[in-house]
């Protein structure tokens, strides 16, 4: 029998898992069995986009259900204050309870940011303390690449955390599975992996052959002959020193070991739910904070708006779909992290917040092939290490504008160019669409005034980091 109270919901979120990498979304390789039995049960989001190419600024605002700007989350140094609102101040009004597991990668003392307890929590050496925000000057580098370079099989901490969250969040479940009277909860679980460093456990390296992993075709692009904002990000990234065919299918094959290891740790929920009275009342949503070049364009890690390192996957399960009285199936209408909040908001019963810039999911069969609602593109900004001044990325169908604050922007289709090879903007014959886009972004965020909010807060910060005797452990991307 199926529960007529407001769901339970199991927010299941990776770190740095592109959409691409996963057989759901058709990667012929990449074995995710677990995410792909979740998807074949219900809604699978072809095109989900984060709200920025890097970790914290994605998190606070897929937490808080507004943008970047908005929030002024705009770098990984950035700690919420007192006033910032997340999922679990909404969802209290409901009657639920709130749980964190695992990675969270949100900043400062306050380790609950409104759920009401933690069973795990983040490695400590990822949680700053003191707010420093990253220098964005054409001088800074990262201190190498390790984040490519630093592969092969272990017993990595990483593994350590996720198995450990995973371990607490069964518990949990099982615990709540036997008390189903009580309130509906709210489960978000976070994991670590795929995020580098590259270090896979050997039984899942050994899913793959180094020596049979394919590259992507726009590994050899060079950084010169890029737009110059990309070119930067790959100078700040050591992404434009070269690297061998070798060390790229071992790297490759380990980014890949990590997703399968993953989705194990998803394969464990799934069964603590599907396996008990859970299985009739819960909604079950993963997706992740961004994506991962892997490669792509010569460029490992993200920050910057190609689809690899701003799509993420995006599935949802709902009971009346596992029980076969909702549609399942692919959903086209492009999509934001930034519309979790309205859905669980409308799970839990609650009405619409017309103050959040966000929409409930659409469900499978509500758009039509390569559509997405008229008038609705969704956002991605950057503003931190390596971008000097402020990035943002408009996605609208088949058409991507990435407007650049001080440089000439960028208009892909993707559709036709799903590579992203050949940049329209120049081309007399797009004029219209490419001032269409401009102003569909100018109507969500002023670029400018933006890009000047972000550096005085970023200035503020650093003036008061450099007087604080704090000293953090955070680790920078």
């Amino acid at each position: 029998m199926i529960d007529s109270k407001p769901p339970n919901i199991v927010f299941v979120l990776s770190d740095e898992h592109a959409a691409s990498a996963s057989g759901c979304y058709g990667h012929p390789v990449v074995q995710t069995p677990n995410l792909d039995r979740l998807a074949g049960r219900g809604s699978l989001f072809e095109n989900a986009y984060c709200s920025s190419p890097m970790c914290v600024p994605s998190r606070l605002s897929m937490l808080s259900g507004r943008y970047v700007h908005e929030i002024g989350a705009w770098d990984n140094g950035v700690i919420p204050g007192p006033e910032f609102r997340t999922w679990g101040h909404h969802v209290r009004g409901a009657g639920y309870e709130s749980v964190l597991a695992g990675r969270t990668h949100f900043n400062g003392s306050d380790r609950v940011l409104g759920f009401d307890r933690r069973l795990t929590d983040d490695l400590d050496f990822w949680i700053t303390h003191h707010g420093r925000p990253p220098r964005r000057v054409p001088e800074w580098r990262r201190g190498s690449n390790s984040h490519v370079t630093e592969a092969g099989a272990g017993d990595h901490v990483h593994t350590r955390h996720d198995v450990a969250a995973t371990d607490a969040a069964v518990d949990f479940l099982r615990d709540r599975a036997d008390r189903p009277d009580d309130a509906p909860f709210l489960l978000h679980v976070g994991y670590m992996h795929p995020h580098f460093p590259l270090v896979a456990p050997s039984e899942f390296l050994a899913l793959y052959d180094p020596a049979e992993t394919e590259l992507p075709p726009t590994r050899n692009e060079n950084a010169a002959s890029q737009h110059p904002v990309v070119e930067q990000i790959r100078h700040a990234f050591h992404n434009d020193e070269p690297l061998s065919e070798e060390q790229e299918r071992y790297a490759t094959a380990c980014y890949r070991a990590l997703v399968s290891h993953l989705d194990h740790q998803v394969g464990r929920l799934l069964e603590a739910i599907d396996r008990s009275s859970l299985r009739d009342n819960t909604v079950v949503i993963y997706t992740s904070d961004h994506g991962e070049m892997a490669g792509h364009h010569g460029i490992w890690q993200k920050q910057v708006f190609y689809e690899p390192s701003v799509k993420v996957p995006l599935i949802v399960r709902t009971p009346d779909q596992l029980h076969g009285n909702a549609p399942t199936g692919p959903v086209s209408a492009d999509v934001s992290l930034v519309d979790l909040l309205p859905t669980l908001r409308a799970l839990a019963g609650l009405p619409p917040d017309d103050t959040l810039p966000g929409r409930s999911l659409p469900t499978p069969g509500s758009a039509g092939p390569g559509d997405t609602t008229p008038g609705r593109p969704v956002l991605a900004e950057y503003h931190a290490q390596g971008m000097i001044d402020a990035g943002f990325m408009l996605k609208h169908g088949r058409y991507k504008y990435c407007y650049y604050v001080g440089h000439p922007p960028q208009l892909f289709d993707v559709v036709a160019d799903p590579l992203e090879l050949t940049d329209l903007a120049g081309d007399p014959t797009f004029a219209g669409v490419l001032a269409g886009m401009d102003a569909d972004l100018r109507r969500i965020v002023d670029p400018e005034a933006a890009d000047r909010q972000a550096k005085a807060d970023q200035d503020l910060r650093s003036r008061a980091s450099s007087r604080s005797p704090a000293c953090s452990r955070g680790r920078g991307p």
